[in-house]
């Protein structure tokens, strides 16, 4: 979730930044913002000391917004349009990556972009603004479809329930924008407690990653990391929901040649040539400074891990527990 910018002189301070800067010092070279957004991390590497950085998004209105600051400084920042899951197609021999995963504060902030449930928009979703949109998916996939997307991907438990309430309503007319969604969304649960999340985050969430198939771009992008940075290249993830930050825990553990015990009293046992070393052993969340600063921060979570030296190397998606579309949704 990168942060959002409301003008060049007010910039938003990007989630977990201080961590992970700290976590990275000192920092130097050349490195590469696979998440771009308003341009808060790259920033922030910048003014620590890095020597260039390739800023990478989908969003077109990314860079649109970051021009006139941007311009300040000059060849040191390099604004590559494209998905990072290709990202070493766009630079070799990294000394860092940071990837900040998820929706913008940006995109959440503008109602046109449909990301929102607390304001009316059409029902978009595209990161990329092209493609498929979440509406189309709505309205056109299937019940067991939409049961599946909204529990594997929005870990949706009444997901059945919901899928069905959506066909039902889709039949009588299309489901265009986002306060028709969630109106149906809220009708399908009980209203939440004082301190639970809205009924429609979880919906929301599952049906954004199938629209830009976000935990394949993870995987794929895990991957682009490892053949992208040199020995001694720090790889730093921040996610923002449980399935993310599994998927980037267990990459970083089975990169790391952490291989798991065959049973809980056994000792790991180690790999030959590991692609990572772990510097960070536990996942770092926000202070409370940063949870009252911006509360958006309260379910973020920092890895990061150092490339060594042996050669880059295959892993299956399962692997990392990616969620395969095809189970049975509740």
């Amino acid at each position: 979730m990168a942060g959002a910018q409301t003008s060049s002189d007010k910039p938003h301070i990007p989630v977990l930044l201080r961590p992970l800067l700290a976590a990275v010092s000192p920092v130097s070279g050349v490195w590469l913002d696979g998440t771009f957004g308003a341009g808060g991390y790259t920033r922030g590497l910048l003014e620590a000391g890095a020597d260039k950085v390739v800023g990478v998004d989908r969003d077109p209105l990314a860079f649109e917004m970051a021009a006139d600051w941007a311009k300040g400084y000059s060849d040191r920042l390099v604004m590559q349009p494209g998905v990072f899951s290709r990202l070493d197609e766009y630079a070799q021999n990294l000394d860092g990556v940071v990837l900040d995963l998820g929706v913008s504060s940006m995109q959440l902030d503008l109602a046109e972009r449909g990301f929102s449930f607390m304001k009316d928009g059409p029902l978009d979703m595209r990161m990329s603004q092209d493609g498929e949109s979440a509406a189309d998916l709505v309205n056109t996939a299937s019940e067991a479809q939409l049961a599946d997307i909204l529990f594997h991907y929005g870990e949706e438990r009444a997901s059945r329930r919901i899928a069905r309430a959506i066909v039902k309503a889709r039949a009588e007319e299309p489901i265009t924008t986002t306060l028709r969604l969630v109106g149906l969304i809220e009708s399908c649960l009980p209203r939440p407690k004082p301190g639970q999340s809205h009924p429609a985050t979880r919906s929301f969430q599952g049906l954004r990653i199938a629209v830009n198939a976000e935990y394949e771009e993870l995987f794929q992008g895990l991957m682009a990391a490892e053949r992208a940075l040199k020995p001694g290249g720090q790889l730093a993830v921040v996610t923002f929901h449980s399935i993310e930050d599994r998927m980037v825990k267990r990459f970083f553990q089975s990169r790391a040649g952490k291989t798991g015990r065959a049973n809980r009293y056994a000792p790991e046992i180690a790999q030959d040539q590991p692609q990572f070393t772990l510097k960070t052993r536990k996942a770092v969340g926000p202070d409370e400074q940063e949870l009252q600063e911006n509360p958006r921060s309260r379910s973020a979570k920092l890895r990061v891990a150092v490339r060594t030296e042996a050669p880059a190397g295959e892993i299956e998606a399962r692997a990392i527990g990616m969620p395969q579309l095809g189970g049975r949704a509740k």
